[in-house]
């Protein structure tokens, strides 16, 4: 296993970060805008602006993301155009409204400092799942930038993510409840904290 800035890799990741994205965030929301998992790859292969994405490699295969970000926003990107090209008017403008809202233009409801990041979007392949790619991944995200702590979103349905941060030594410190738990799939986003 390799890791490597995303921005620095000699072929565009997009596509496969995408295909990760779609499969990794599926239950957790994104369903909503499609039920065909590559359609959704196709319409969010845009939004990652790589220079905030680390990445795992098996060879030129992406494993797994994470996004370090100084300060919320998450290193995404969303062109309206191309999401409602993707999942037509309606739906499309559903997701850039969604995600903008509830991602994008979302603050944290705390405050950040200059030394603290957040961790945006960590996913692994299905293949490469239980491996430790997530866990070593942001092991290394974490050295590499070297903040004093580090922040981030969970939600309550995603015990098998809560699980890792927590053997990374993140608490929970804060939760928030779901705007819409019927719709979203969940019920709280739990706020975790390391350092």
């Amino acid at each position: 296993m390799q890791f490597a800035k995303a921005s620095e890799l000699t072929f565009d990741p997009r596509a496969q970060m995408a295909e990760i994205f779609a499969e990794g965030f599926y239950d957790q929301g994104i369903k909503f805008f499609s039920k065909d998992k590559a359609k959704l790859a196709r319409a969010f292969a845009h939004m990652f602006i790589l220079d905030g994405f680390y990445v795992a490699l098996d060879g030129q295969t992406i494993m797994g993301f994470v996004g370090v970000a100084e300060k919320k926003p998450p290193p995404i990107k969303l062109d309206k155009r191309i999401l409602i090209r993707g999942l037509g008017f309606l739906r499309g403008r559903l997701a850039y409204w969604g995600l903008n809202r509830f991602s994008v233009n979302n603050p944290y409801p705390f405050d950040m400092d200059t030394q603290t990041a957040s961790i945006e979007f960590v996913a692994t392949a299905p293949a490469y799942r239980g491996r430790g790619v997530a866990t070593q991944l942001l092991t290394h995200a974490m050295q590499d930038f070297a903040f004093k702590k580090y922040v981030l979103e969970v939600v309550d349905t995603n015990p098998g993510a809560i699980s890792v941060y927590e053997k990374l030594g993140f608490v929970e410190f804060q939760r928030k409840p779901s705007p819409a738990p019927k719709r979203s799939g969940f019920n709280y986003f739990i706020y975790m904290q390391r350092g």
